[in-house]
């Protein structure tokens, strides 16, 4: 029995994904930026991808710039703008992901003033503490970059709302969309930026894009060839990028509705064994359950069920990542025995009503025999 539940970290790579991915390793395996015929087929067949991608958020294809992930896209977004502006403020919010974070305190370390704006209890926005700050102090922001999805407790973010109120005060709007891009509708005209990646979808590792909004000033942040319009050097993964635009294609057919019946089943269940959910229940992607039990201590609750054959996480097997998604769960007002007993579950379309029933038996099982409860 195997049932995996971290979807929210990677994906399993659709079939057919692979199967259109191979025939640009094996047969049209040219460099984009040759010109011979192996070449310009390679750059057609990236170019039909981008407009695939560029659809899906309601943008122009030279509007999306690939990179190998959503953070190589977060740090050009930030870095990038930075390098091309002499504003010296960047307003956050308090749940970002490392990518958007770690950025954000190297450029602290050289003099930029980092804002972060609170989150309420279930991790939404504090939209009145953000209006506050983009309307005293517009023109010292760079940019406001709030993820639309966050990647430990699954809430999403009004990001509609909140680019209302940059779009008012003039201020760039970027989102990380690494947990939301191809499950919850993005519109572009919304944004300023947006960052992606393809292994949230079903496609490969190391693919991704920015989105940057035409006029939007950017400084490269990687120097060479020049390929992305100059924003971003080096080859295109080019079997990356088709495969981002095929899985794409699959991800739009998921039942999402019945992925949500049966998350919504398990979050009740849970909550029958004293289970305390992380994040909003009514404003949360449609996937994800975060869950802490009283005195559960999660590396210990993970091993177990991992011996199972079911497949949780607690955000990271890496202490050190582990500590900074902690910061996302005391955000939102846990102590630190619930933010170290956390797990995340996050559910794709193959589940079924039987894991279900398989991975509460084998919870309660855990809870009852390591005396967690």
């Amino acid at each position: 029995m195997r049932i995996y539940l971290d979807n929210a970290s990677t994906t399993k790579v659709y079939a057919s994904v692979v199967k259109e991915m191979e025939k640009f390793f094996l047969e049209e395996y040219g460099n984009a930026s040759s010109s011979h015929a192996l070449g310009e087929n390679a750059k057609k067949a990236m170019n039909i991808a981008r407009e695939k991608i560029a659809k899906e958020i309601n943008a122009k294809p030279w509007e999306i710039i690939f990179t190998s992930g959503a953070t190589e896209a977060n740090n050009l977004a930030l870095i990038g703008l930075a390098k091309a502006s002499n504003k010296r403020k960047i307003v956050i919010s308090a749940i970002e992901h490392p990518s958007i974070t770690e950025p954000c305190r190297y450029l602290e370390s050289i003099g930029y003033k980092i804002v972060r704006i609170p989150v309420d209890a279930q991790g939404h926005l504090r939209i009145d503490r953000l209006k506050d700050e983009v309307e005293r102090n517009s023109s010292e922001i760079l940019v406001v970059s709030v993820m639309h999805v966050n990647n430990i407790i699954g809430t999403v973010q009004d990001i509609v709302k909140i680019g209302e109120i940059c779009r008012k005060n003039n201020v760039l709007f970027h989102s990380d969309a690494a947990q939301s891009f191809g499950k919850l509708a993005i519109d572009s005209s919304k944004l300023d930026l947006i960052s992606a990646s393809g292994h949230k979808i079903g496609a490969g590792k190391g693919i991704g894009f920015l989105y940057i909004k035409e006029g939007i000033k950017i400084e490269p942040i990687m120097y060479g060839g020049g390929q992305e319009r100059g924003i971003r050097s080096g080859t295109e993964n080019i079997p990356g990028i088709i495969g981002v635009a095929k899985a794409l294609e699959l991800t739009k057919k998921v039942n999402k509705d019945k992925i949500m019946k049966m998350r919504q089943e398990l979050i009740e269940e849970l909550q029958k064994m004293g289970g305390k959910i992380n994040g909003s229940i009514q404003e949360r992607i449609y996937n994800n359950v975060n869950v802490s039990f009283p005195l559960v201590e999660a590396g210990t609750l993970i091993e177990y069920l991992s011996r199972k054959g079911i497949f949780v996480s607690s955000g990271s097997a890496c202490d050190s990542k582990k500590e900074k998604e902690d910061e996302t769960l005391r955000a939102i007002g846990l102590s630190d025995m619930e933010a170290k007993g956390s797990v995340r579950i996050t559910l794709n379309e193959d589940i079924k009503q039987t894991d279900v029933k398989i991975i509460i038996g084998e919870i309660k099982k855990a809870v009852k025999k390591l005396g967690l409860n």
